[in-house]
């Protein structure tokens, strides 16, 4: 992935890792709306807190009854470079003010085949970066709907981000109106404001009225001095995952509960980090 975007390499590209973070609650960034009531949350509730053990938390998103979209770091202990085991996850939709819509334990996770955790360019941790969880039960709530996916959008195109972040755990947030800065097959460079926390939150297009999901938010990143936001396009990389999902179950015997990790490596360097 060196050939990522090079303008903006040579602009000073830095960037930061998401990984699951706690912190004590701030005022909201410029241009984010909190999603604190039910009405405010109406739509949004399929997107959820994915709460990883005792190591924080990552934004996922249902894009089926038991399907939940995430980053393929969120899998991962940010200190020992181990891969969580899916009884450590839990899917919290919809969460706010200490209460979500329904909680799910995980049963299965895979990630993209091309996500290579060990890797040490930064901008190939981002390659893949991709996950797919089965939830241990499906959720069917009239009021809350899986989203559908889309293609991605391209340079200029404007977005939204959905998530949970550091100092905005208690509810989903939710940036209106972001734009694609630059897009190639696979990254986008956006000019949303995540925070850690943020990995793995729903990056939406809209058609006729309906969200789709387009888009996974990777890591956040610099661009002279500019906040924005790298994030996986999702069409094709979906197909990739699904495919990944149907051989774990294959290869598991009697439903047995199991992380596959279908590539990647078990190094340390499993967040970026500010150069």
């Amino acid at each position: 992935m060196r050939h990522l975007i090079p303008g903006l390499l040579a602009a000073g590209l830095a960037l930061a890792g998401l990984a699951p973070f706690q912190a004590l609650a701030q005022p909201l960034d410029d241009g984010m709306v909190k999603l604190q009531t039910a009405d405010d949350a109406r739509g949004w509730d399929a997107v959820g807190k994915l709460v990883m053990g005792k190591h924080g938390f990552c934004t996922g998103a249902l894009i089926g009854p038991q399907l939940v979209l995430t980053a393929a770091h969120c899998l991962y202990d940010k200190t020992t470079g181990v891969q969580m085991r899916p009884e450590e996850m839990e899917f919290q939709a919809g969460f706010r003010n200490g209460r979500a819509v329904a909680y799910r334990s995980v049963s299965r996770a895979v990630t993209h085949p091309d996500y290579r955790f060990g890797a040490t360019d930064k901008l190939d941790r981002v390659s893949g970066d991709l996950a797919l969880l089965e939830l241990s039960q499906p959720i069917r709530l009239p009021s809350l709907e899986p989203f559908e996916t889309g293609a991605a959008p391209v340079r200029g195109d404007p977005v939204d981000v959905v998530s949970y972040a550091q100092y905005r755990e208690e509810a989903p947030t939710i940036q209106e109106a972001c734009e694609v800065l630059a897009d190639e097959r696979q990254a986008l460079i956006l000019t949303c404001n995540v925070d850690f926390g943020s990995s793995g939150a729903p990056v939406f297009t809209f058609e006729n009225g309906v969200a789709r999901v387009v888009s996974v938010i990777s890591a956040k990143a610099e661009v002279d001095g500019r906040k924005v936001a790298i994030a996986v396009p999702l069409a094709e990389p979906l197909l990739a995952l699904r495919a990944a999902l149907e051989s774990s179950r294959a290869d598991s015997s009697g439903g047995a509960r199991a992380v596959s990790v279908i590539s990647g490596g078990t190094g340390a360097g499993a967040k970026f980090v500010r150069p």
